[in-house]
């Protein structure tokens, strides 16, 4: 088996310091691919650009290395990757790191978790990797750890297998004192992140089996998203109403 290839890209664009890291540690474990937006796409979600060309060029980063960047969303971004410009398909993609968490409900807006969602789509194990860069209050947040962790789960996956289709694994890293080691827990989304767990700093009516409780109690979390978002418990209960609604489009 050759170097497997781990496609990368973020929402925060081609030039942020979180991709950087994590570019850094997984380079470790195997070819890493950039494909990453020009500019900032945080809260893009699921956007894609289907009325407009999109560009591609290769861009020498920050840190030397050589990647590729464009002008679409970061949903654009891997699916340009699996579309063929990516010269072998990947074994895995991982997003981020993102600049800010991604929990609860609020996953929903994220770019980072959406060009995830565009890997599971298309058959390919997906990582979204979210940094608590709130907390980390330096100039410079320090994004070494977030990434360690990334590049240890990504190789679990690529040595073991066993990655679950049409999954998309939500990871999101605590802002911890260096000298405390990250630990993690398999969690399921929370309530609404930004109005509870962000502003307040607490959220007393979290469960502790939520990714927001998780990362409160200075866990890494990690919470499986699955893309058939159909809420198969009530289906049966509605289709008493296929006949109720019976008639003319008059």
């Amino acid at each position: 088996m050759g170097e497997p290839v781990i496609l990368v890209t973020n929402d925060d664009g081609v030039n942020a310091p979180g991709l950087l890291a994590l570019r850094r540690s997984l380079a470790e474990i195997g070819r890493v691919e950039i494909f990453a937006p020009e500019r900032n796409w945080s809260a893009a979600s699921r956007t894609r650009t289907f009325h407009k060309p999109l560009r591609v060029d290769e861009v020498r980063l920050l840190d030397g290395s050589v990647g590729h960047v464009t002008n679409g969303t970061p949903s654009d971004c891997v699916s340009l990757a699996l579309l063929g410009l990516l010269d072998a398909p990947p074994d895995l993609i991982v997003t981020g790191i993102n600049d800010g968490l991604n929990l609860g409900r609020d996953v929903s807006y994220s770019g980072t978790v959406a060009a995830a969602m565009e890997g599971a789509r298309a058959d390919v194990p997906a990582i979204a990797v979210s940094y608590d860069t709130v907390s980390d209050r330096t100039d410079a947040p320090d994004y070494s750890g977030a990434a360690a962790f990334s590049a240890r789960l990504a190789a679990h996956f690529l040595r073991e297998g066993g990655f679950p289709r049409g999954i998309v694994l939500n990871v999101n890293v605590p802002y911890l004192p260096s000298e405390r080691a990250l630990r993690a827990k398999i969690t399921r989304l929370g309530g609404e992140a930004y109005t509870n767990y962000l502003v307040t700093g607490k959220d007393p009516q979290e469960e502790t089996d939520t990714d927001i409780a998780a990362i409160a109690a200075g866990f890494v979390s990690i919470t499986p998203i699955h893309l058939d978002m159909t809420e198969h418990s009530v289906l049966e209960g509605l289709r008493g109403l296929e006949s109720r609604l019976e008639g003319t489009t008059g």
